[in-house]
């Protein structure tokens, strides 16, 4: 594959080039050492391309995954404890989950466990690759990015996916870097709160 289109948010790129320069050289050598032709394995079954060959998200993201972890970048999760009270969610939102679980249950709150999971992460660097239906786009920028670095756990968010291109050639429903770079610019220069490296992949 091929890496076509960056946008930096709030400096994300920037970040990656100077203080973590190794590892967007990483980056960029994992799109270019998945093979894309490998993957048009998937035989459409909608009405309006039935029977053609289109790329499969689920054999792009085996090579992704593959690849990320030969070069040491591993999945990792958040765990945290919520409730349905906002303004203990405001109070216990940057403290560590045990200290949480404490002030929901002293609140007389019931305290439920949950987490944010993000696929590799190395060296406060959290990658995303995202082939699947354009809602979990938004997830990964406006919520999993933001847990992490929220919780300093990271420094930058990097989300791989589809150019147009690519995507036309995939499943319906699936999200492209086009649409979801004009989603991520309508928020304004702020939102997500976050440095993001948006990146457009294409064979």
């Amino acid at each position: 594959m091929q890496l076509v289109e960056t946008y930096s948010h709030l400096n994300g790129l920037e970040y990656l080039m100077v203080h973590r320069k190794k590892l967007w050289e990483e980056i960029q050598q994992v799109i270019a050492e998945v093979d894309a032709e490998a993957c048009l394995t998937k035989v459409s079954k909608e009405k309006t391309m039935a029977g053609k060959k289109l790329y499969s998200p689920i054999d792009m993201n085996k090579l992704y995954k593959k690849l990320f972890e030969q070069h040491g970048w591993n999945e990792e999760r958040v765990n945290y404890y919520v409730s349905a009270d906002p303004d203990i969610s405001r109070d216990t939102l940057t403290l560590v989950p045990q200290r949480q679980r404490e002030l929901i249950i002293a609140a007389g709150k019931t305290p439920l466990l949950s987490y944010n999971q993000t696929d590799f992460v190395k060296d406060r660097v959290a990658v995303e690759v995202q082939f699947g239906k354009y809602a979990f786009v938004a997830y990964d920028l406006f919520v999993k990015h933001m847990a992490f670095y929220v919780g300093n756990k990271v420094d930058v968010g990097v989300e791989i996916l589809p150019m147009k291109s690519l995507q036309s050639e995939m499943s319906s429903g699936v999200g492209y870097y086009e649409g979801e770079l004009y989603n991520v610019i309508r928020q304004g220069r702020g939102t997500p709160a976050v440095p993001l490296v948006i990146i457009g992949v294409a064979p």
